[in-house]
């Protein structure tokens, strides 16, 4: 038997003690090196948190993700897809209306001001200055950056309408699936596109052309 298959059991009765480690008393608990223990790691399967630089480390069954891809153990916080900064632009392209710095920073439970300035100068982020001195963050891909740019005007008054992009993939799918519901289509195309729609936009669009056959919208779940 090699040494990495005794070993990940212990390693697996470890986090079952503790869901966090820091990489250096894990290793001293295992009896490797650092190095080593990095290897045996990247074997089990893990993930870094996006707090605290990155120190902490959690096995990948351990955490319980939430709709917005993150979890928490006490003030230690993991996201789906990885670092502050993947984190970061995760949650503002799929913000139907972008978010701020603070918004963020208190979804994240930390400050972020700092890697969302470095974030919109290397081009990967947009900001828009809304009111007082706020910026708003919002995705750099242009169609899901017209939504965004759209709600924020609106200041959920009016449905945004739909850029024309989007529309050709809500009007594709529903000729694919005539039978989906508003809320349907708008799950089907905002996975597809990556992008958060509404309900209310895709019935404006379809009122928009008057289209004859419009899907029902989804009966609320009891």
């Amino acid at each position: 038997m090699s040494a990495k298959s005794t070993l990940q059991p212990h390693i697996v009765s470890l986090f079952d003690k503790h869901p966090c480690w820091m990489i250096e008393p894990l290793a001293t608990a295992l009896g490797y090196s650092v190095c080593s223990t990095r290897r045996l790691l990247s074997a089990t399967g893990y993930f870094s948190s996006f707090t605290h630089n990155g120190k902490w480390y959690t096995l990948h069954p351990i955490p319980r993700f939430g709709r917005d891809g993150l979890w928490f153990f006490e003030d230690i916080g993991f996201s789906r897809v990885g670092s502050l900064t993947n984190t970061l632009i995760s949650l503002t392209v799929h913000s139907p209306a972008g978010m701020t710095a603070e918004q963020l920073g208190e979804k994240l439970r930390c400050r972020c001001h700092s890697v969302l300035v470095q974030l919109w100068r290397q081009g990967k982020l947009q900001r828009e200055k809304m009111g007082g001195r706020s910026h708003v963050y919002l995705a750099v891909d242009p169609p899901t950056q017209a939504l965004q740019r759209q709600a924020m005007t609106g200041h959920g008054s009016s449905t945004p309408k739909l850029p024309a992009e989007i529309a050709v993939f809500v009007l594709a799918e529903f000729i694919c699936q005539p039978g989906l519901s508003f809320e349907q289509l708008a799950k089907a195309v905002g996975r597809r596109c990556r992008i958060a729609i509404r309900a209310p936009q895709i019935e404006a669009l379809f009122a928009l052309h008057d289209l004859k056959k419009t899907p029902q919208t989804a009966t609320p779940k009891p």
